[in-house]
């Protein structure tokens, strides 16, 4: 039996962990995850979802703020065969890498090479990729640059949020695991390099990232409202509030379209209608501060938006580069 190690902090990482508990090729023998922390508008404190998963099973529970010599001593501990990552937050040391007998392998939601980093999903669904997937690979010192053994790829709709996206990955990560269980243990799975030529880099995301420029495509514009809600959310002025947009696609042109990019011009049967650098933006789902997310008509009802009304523009910051972003100051 297969001594597994998890390391990791998401939801996304459940359906693969519930598909390894009912394995019986493995054995989790413990989970290092994130301590908690407050959340909410109450900023309780509260479980998260890997802590949570782990204490039902009765599987050990190490929750370190980071990872220094105590903590190397108490992964050996569990003398794990194998230890397997996904979006844990923390940056493994060579000495942790390579602490479990047959090493560390990794989940990363891309198709490495592309989109090495922080935030792949988002990223992936807000620069208009049709296709994203979750690559089983080595870890190694380097940024996400490891040997990649399997990959699963989801599809991405014109309608489709993160949490849509997240919910496919999520399913997709069980059969990558659970179908190699068997090479990885004996060690003869095989791995090959990444092309580093065609590698691509995203980076943590900002409220700032929230923005919006009316000037540009709005086949642009909705993908990036699709991919950064629910977090950290596009956010625009109008009416004199900040209102966060919750879903967004290209409505067919019109010819009473306004010449003005950001110019609201009436609804249609899905939206509210906004002019753009090319093409009409169709807003699906909006919310005011403190209000819940309701679509546009339910919105409109009690915020009814003047046709002419100017959305204000601000620049947006690039999410993807062909070189690791800089580091940023916590």
């Amino acid at each position: 039996m297969l001594r597994i190690v998890f390391m990791g902090s998401d939801a996304i990482a459940v359906p693969m962990l519930d598909a390894l508990a009912a394995d019986p090729r493995a054995t989790l023998a413990g989970v290092f995850t994130q301590p908690d922390r407050p959340a909410g508008r109450g900023q309780k404190t509260v479980f998260g979802p890997i802590r949570k998963w782990a204490e039902d099973r009765k599987v050990p529970v190490f929750q370190p703020d980071r990872l220094g010599v105590a903590e190397l001593a108490q992964l050996r501990s569990l003398n794990p065969d194998l230890a397997l990552v996904m979006a844990y937050g923390h940056i493994l040391r060579p000495d942790f890498i390579g602490a479990p007998r047959l090493g560390t392998v990794n989940l990363h939601a891309s198709l490495l090479p592309k989109l090495r980093g922080a935030s792949p999903i988002q990223t992936a669904i807000a620069t208009g990729e049709p296709t994203t997937g979750v690559a089983l690979m080595r870890i190694v010192p380097e940024l996400d640059a490891g040997p990649v053994a399997a990959i699963g790829t989801v599809p991405i709709g014109l309608l489709d949020t993160a949490i849509e996206v997240e919910a496919r990955l999520a399913v997709a990560c069980a059969p990558l695991v659970v179908g190699h269980l068997t090479a990885l243990g004996s060690g003869e799975l095989k791995f090959a390099e990444q092309d580093r030529a065609r590698a691509t880099f995203c980076r943590r995301l900002e409220k700032a990232d929230g923005q919006l420029d009316f000037s540009v495509p709005a086949a642009t514009l909705a993908a990036r409202i699709n991919g950064l809600y629910p977090w950290p959310g596009c956010v625009i002025p109008l009416a004199g509030q900040s209102v966060k947009l919750g879903l967004a696609d290209v409505a067919p042109d019109r010819s009473d379209a306004p010449a003005a990019p950001g110019a609201v011009f009436g609804v249609d049967a899905e939206g509210l209608l906004v002019a753009t650098g090319r093409g009409v933006l169709r807003l699906r789902r909006l919310q005011r501060p403190g209000g819940r997310m309701l679509s546009a008509a339910d919105f409109l009802r009690g915020f009814p938006i003047a046709d002419g009304t100017i959305v204000g523009s601000a620049p947006m910051a690039p999410l993807v580069a062909t070189e690791p972003f800089p580091r940023r100051r916590p």
